[in-house]
């Protein structure tokens, strides 16, 4: 059986281009840790937020009319200091990377249910706590109702301090589960 330790959208981006964010920037050395410390049974999986030019004429680009994390583009990346992919390295065996096209990742659900027996534990860290990660998070939960979700909260950050924490208590009354909530 596997733990999946799920890194979500850790970009450029997100953490100091087009929609920076002070806290997400705060939790990378605590993620970088975690991937460190992660056993040779840990799945470790990437979500990326995926848009193409013609983000503002989306649903998404009409509410949250900012340009980001557009396809091959340097805010697209995943932030160098977590990166499984920097300097070209080719991706590390037991780790994955989703793109997504909206803030639940379709490609993670379905590798949920592929995975589904293999899967005892999932963790969830990044940014933002109250779009992305709640969002992935309640996916994981609908795709496999019986096996635990964590979040680790000093491991996530959201839009705004205030935001964090009304994800967190939606989180929780979902059922899932919230490690080293501040």
């Amino acid at each position: 059986m596997a733990k999946l330790l799920v890194v979500v959208d850790m970009q450029n981006d997100f953490l100091t281009g087009a929609l920076k964010n002070d806290e997400g920037v705060k939790v990378i050395p605590y993620i970088k840790e975690k991937l460190e410390k992660a056993d040779k049974d840990t799945i470790v999986c990437f979500t990326r937020d995926t848009h193409f030019e013609d983000y503002m004429e989306t649903e998404e680009g009409k509410n949250l009319p900012v340009k980001h994390c557009l396809y091959g583009t340097d805010g697209w990346q995943i932030t160098d200091e977590l990166n499984p992919l920097k300097a070209g390295k080719v991706l590390p065996a037991g780790t994955y990377i989703f793109d997504k096209y909206t803030f639940g990742s379709q490609q993670f659900a379905a590798f949920l249910s592929e995975n589904a027996a293999k899967i005892d534990e999932i963790e969830l860290v990044g940014v933002c706590t109250d779009i992305c990660v709640i969002s992935n998070a309640i996916l994981a939960k609908a795709t496999l109702p019986n096996v635990p979700i964590y979040v680790d909260a000093a491991g996530c950050a959201g839009v705004t301090p205030e935001s964090h924490k009304t994800a967190i208590e939606a989180m929780k009354a979902c059922h899932i589960h919230i490690k080293n909530e501040k």
